[in-house]
């Protein structure tokens, strides 16, 4: 049988590769003799149909997973075995994605695999630093305060994201209301006054003609403009699937003003954390870095932090091959070294977290602050524009009758 097989060896390096073996335990007994850590390891004949059940499946919520991990480390704490606690937990689950795949992993706990490996074989559901601070947490011997540590790591990375996103809603709103309003007047009102100067029997102003224009253009094709704008959207998904495509757009994102510096703070502080929730659950610096690249949502920086990864492994020190990218904070480099220096990496990426985060929450405030009464102002400017085009004509009419 052939099996595809994600092995760590002790000195923190990560191998991928197709191994063929009678068995899957004949195989985990051989890497165990080897001296490597199997990350995951999955029968080819099944990869198919487990990524079929995986489109089929839905998602599994981020709170009912934490509240799933927090029972789990009460039951460990209190001396549940874990198969039993495992037992107890899946039968009390109302998503069914995620009690499908508990039924999965209490099955192959119980014949004999380690739960590190019985989650990374449903990895597209799960972030992989979790599968990661399993393995660390079973290695080292606390599995329950490693799996608290993931519990806190995401909750404190969500209650970062929930800021920011809360923080930006009053401005998309304003946006979004300053759009309908100006194409209900565009679309609605505008062929009124439209017909009422077809008779007028003067020239138009400019910018009244350029109204009428762009009324007549929406309304005449309506469906048209709908389905070129649908179809551009849909153009614009697909590409950002491909390879690479994604990385490319990430990459665009960090040179825009504020917004790029922003996001290049949120992935630091986000790898900065994860960095951390793994060497504190004992996992080699090199591999912790592997799988930190890998959470990342920013795909280039991701990209970025897999190259520093190749040059740790090669013997530089992790500073150094951050500093040699480039794209990384100077602050984040100076504390890295510092921690290296210090031996306190894992303090000081904690600290280095903590302080993005605060800054990023700063920034969106301070951003926010300003950006809503320029929105106002700007939405003020654009409806009082259209409005005023409407009525010019009125004005000069009026103002031909006062001088007669």
């Amino acid at each position: 049988m052939e099996f595809r097989c994600r092995l760590g060896t002790p000195g923190g390096e990560v191998i991928e590769g197709i191994y063929i073996a009678d068995s899957e335990a004949r195989l985990r007994r051989d890497f165990e003799e080897k001296g490597l850590f199997v990350l995951s390891l999955q029968s080819r004949a099944g990869l198919a149909g487990l990524s079929f059940a995986r489109k089929r499946q839905g998602k599994v919520g981020q709170q009912e997973f934490l509240v799933f991990n927090q029972e789990l480390a009460t039951l460990l704490k209190a001396g549940m075995p874990l198969v039993q606690s495992l037992d107890i937990l899946r039968a009390r689950v109302a998503n069914p994605t995620l009690k499908a795949v508990l039924d999965s992993v209490h099955d192959k706990v119980k014949a004999g695999s380690s739960l590190s490996d019985a989650f990374a074989e449903h990895g597209a559901l799960f972030p992989a630093v979790y599968s990661a601070s399993l393995l660390a947490g079973e290695r080292s011997g606390s599995l329950e305060a490693v799996i608290r540590r993931y519990v806190g790591y995401e909750k404190i990375v969500g209650a970062v994201r929930r800021r920011t996103i809360s923080a930006l809603i009053y401005p998309a709103i304003l946006v979004t209301m300053m759009i309908g309003l100006v194409g209900i007047i565009v679309i609605k009102v505008v062929p009124s006054f439209s017909e009422f100067y077809a008779n007028f029997g003067r020239q138009l102003p400019l910018s009244t003609r350029v109204i009428i224009a762009i009324s007549s253009l929406l309304t005449t094709n309506l469906w048209l403009v709908v389905l070129v704008l649908g179809g551009s959207a849909a153009a614009l998904v697909t590409w950002s699937q491909r390879p690479g495509s994604r990385q490319r757009i990430d990459r665009a994102i960090l040179s825009i003003p504020w917004l790029g510096s922003a996001a290049q703070k949120f992935a630091t502080s986000q790898a900065a954390r994860t960095l951390a929730t793994l060497l504190g659950g004992g996992i080699p610096l090199v591999q912790a870095l592997d799988i930190s690249a890998r959470s990342l949502s920013n795909r280039y920086m991701a990209s970025e932090l897999g190259a520093a990864q190749q040059r740790v492994q090669e013997g530089q020190s992790f500073a150094g091959a951050m500093n040699e990218r480039g794209v990384f904070p100077d602050v984040a480099v100076k504390m890295i070294e510092v921690g290296e220096s210090t031996g306190a990496l894992q303090e000081m990426l904690n600290s280095l977290a903590d302080f993005y985060d605060e800054e990023i929450e700063t920034e969106v405030e301070r951003f926010i602050k300003l950006i809503e009464p320029v929105l106002l102002v700007v939405m003020g400017i654009v409806i009082a524009a259209v409005v005023l085009a409407l009525y010019m004509p009125l004005f000069e009419l009026s103002s031909l009758a006062g001088g007669r």
